[in-house]
């Protein structure tokens, strides 16, 4: 019997975490009261602290359980840079950024996030970590490590291509934002091989009055123009 309380109070604590979590994403954490996520799990107020400690807790237990199921879901792909291309096309969809519910905690939370206590921010940092590695190791299988500016620059350019696509009230710009996210997040991976973000894209000289910029591969010489780029040509895709 007490083996079964035990299990059964379990189960009502995941449940409360996985309705919280579609909450949080669809409606946001500021905007989701205690009463609110106890009845999405068919409970009432006075068994939330039975589960706990307070609103804050769960919330850092609601990220940090999100992002879990997150980095899980890349087993589930195919191996290598194949699987982080269906990703991509699969992250920046229509349908992921309607359904926000349902999606990344990353793209929904990320400005709720950062007001949040040290505990959320915490489980964030471990699961974003943890998805980085993930990205590195599909991108350099061989060595990850050396893929790693790589991996957070795609995951970012992932999430903020999302974010302002779900932002934006025009249908067609919305979806050409996804688009055109897509295909930049495809070169982006081919750019260079493994090697980190800060090889792409080609090195940019940037020039202000006044004030002398080297870059890797190329450098500004000051002008009178407040800006000048300078872009050698673009790399193939393939």
């Amino acid at each position: 019997m007490v083996r079964y309380a035990k299990e059964h109070k379990e189960v009502t604590r995941q449940r409360i975490i996985e309705k919280a979590g579609h909450r949080f994403k669809q409606d946001g954490i500021d905007g989701s009261g205690v009463s609110t996520l106890m009845s999405d799990a068919g409970l009432t107020n006075g068994a939330f602290y039975a589960h706990f400690a307070s609103k804050d807790d769960l919330v850092a237990t609601v990220v940090a359980n999100e992002l879990s199921t997150q980095v899980a879901r890349y087993g589930t792909l195919r191996t290598g840079r194949p699987g982080l291309e269906d990703l991509v096309r699969e992250y920046l969809s229509p349908e992921h950024r309607d359904h926000p519910g349902v999606g990344c905690p990353s793209a929904a939370l990320l400005d709720e996030i950062g007001r949040c206590g040290d505990g959320t921010k915490q489980a964030y940092t471990d699961g974003a970590r943890a998805i980085v590695e993930e990205i590195a190791a599909r991108l350099a299988p061989e060595d990850p490590q050396s893929a790693r500016g790589k991996a957070i620059g795609l995951f970012t350019m992932m999430v903020g291509t999302l974010q302002l696509s779900r932002a934006l009230s025009d249908r067609k710009f919305a979806d050409e934002v996804l688009e055109q996210g897509i295909e930049n997040a495809l070169t982006f991976m081919r750019w260079g091989g493994g090697q980190s973000a800060a090889g792409w894209p080609p090195a940019a000289a940037v020039t202000v009055p006044g004030t002398y910029f080297r870059s890797r591969n190329s450098r500004a010489v000051s002008t009178n123009c407040s800006w000048n780029w300078k872009m050698p040509p673009w790399p193939a895709s393939g």
